[in-house]
């Protein structure tokens, strides 16, 4: 018998959804990642996707912006379908509503933090020279590196650049901003001070949909919380629930042995 899971709700009864995912699924070669994953977000809440390595969770978020586009299924951004062989301007269209946050910084060296803010502003929005330097200096004082504008990435802690690399995503005026375990490259002093600029966006509204082992972050922030195991949702619900009365096995497991630590 295979082990019981609980999907997320789908369908017109789902409520307010930005993001709907129907039967994803995702293989590299025979390794099948992603097994007939649904989900549904609303609009400017916070989603928090927890689950051992290898469960799939990275990959969800790549199948949301097209990096590793689904092999079946679809996804709906906004009502409108972003996967098909007949959507061409899905790409685009990602590109322009969705941001991603990677958990390694993936910030241009040759460029200061200014200049790594605008760049993508400029080559995707067509901003002028002018409004994307703005822009980016308001986001950086935003997260608190107004004193490191000029700065280079090399002379940037890591907390700074993981900031540099939120502020460069929300540049993009973004509908939904994708984390992929932003914090799990930092020492653990500078983990703080990346969850607290998420905190705050969340707390503006920011849909956002967080892949995290911060399990602190995701019962104080988040309306609800995915576990995955296996590429497929194992349960789904707020924190409360998910967190502290789970009801799959599986998750009583898991968070059982990161709980320990």
């Amino acid at each position: 018998m295979a082990p019981e899971t609980t999907a997320a709700p789908s369908g017109p009864d789902a409520g307010g959804s930005i993001l709907s995912l129907k039967d994803v699924c995702k293989s590299f070669g025979k390794l099948q990642v992603l097994d007939g994953v649904d989900l549904e977000v609303e609009q400017g809440t916070v989603t928090c996707v927890i689950g051992p390595s290898g469960s799939g969770k990275s990959t969800l978020l790549r199948c949301i912006n097209l990096l590793a586009p689904p092999d079946r299924g679809s996804i709906h951004l906004e009502g409108k379908e972003i996967t098909g062989k007949n959507n061409k301007d899905g790409l685009d269209f990602v590109r322009r509503r969705v941001g991603m946050v990677f958990q390694q910084f993936n910030l241009f060296p040759h460029m200061n933090a200014v200049e790594n803010v605008c760049i993508a502003q400029r080559k995707t929005l067509g901003r002028s020279d002018s409004e994307a330097k703005e822009k980016a200096e308001s986001l950086l004082r935003r997260v608190g590196l107004g004193e490191k504008l000029g700065e280079y990435p090399e002379r940037l802690s890591g907390g700074q650049q993981q900031r540099v690399a939120i502020s460069r995503a929300l540049a993009m005026d973004p509908k939904v901003i994708l984390f992929d375990e932003v914090t799990s490259a930092l020492d653990p002093e500078l983990v703080k001070e990346v969850l607290d600029v998420m905190k705050e966006l969340a707390s503006e509204g920011m849909t956002m949909i967080v892949v995290t082992h911060e399990m602190g972050f995701a019962r104080d922030v988040a309306d609800k919380v995915v576990f995955m195991d296996g590429g497929v949702i194992v349960e789904y619900g707020p924190p409360s629930e998910v967190l502290e009365n789970p009801k799959q096995e599986r998750t009583k497991k898991f968070l059982g042995r990161v709980l320990e630590h």
